[in-house]
């Protein structure tokens, strides 16, 4: 069974729920290869998430870690779709680890450069 890992409120985590943009290559990528590698490492950028995303993150910590040290070091991260509801957007990306997984990922909400929201399901 693969373990849930959540950064996310419930609250947020839909908000932006709309219709997928075709022919969209994605915005978050390099942002979300940056929280994704940092939280492996054991840290939770403050410079790239909000309140309360970086509570989450850090009371999370301890279980996301291991977790995702354990899947080894990033080797690609692909853009997947976006979906926009009330100018709030989510874009999911597959991310490709060395130790052979591959997890999907989404991150959005994005306000003044900070995002509310990242979660991956495995």
């Amino acid at each position: 069974m693969r373990k849930v890992m959540l950064f996310v409120t419930a609250a947020a985590s839909m908000a932006a729920a709309g219709a997928a943009q075709a022919a969209d290559e994605g915005q978050y990528g390099p942002a979300l290869r940056r929280i994704v590698t940092e939280a492996a490492a054991g840290t939770c950028p403050a410079d790239l998430m909000a309140e309360p995303l970086l509570s989450a993150c850090g009371n999370q910590m301890s279980q996301m870690k291991p977790a995702l040290a354990a899947l080894g070091p990033i080797e690609g991260v692909s853009f997947i779709k976006a979906e926009e509801d009330d100018n709030a957007r989510v874009e999911t990306y597959a991310v490709r680890y060395a130790g052979g997984k591959t997890w999907l990922w989404s991150l959005g909400n994005r306000k003044d450069g900070k995002f509310t929201v990242a979660y991956t399901l495995g």
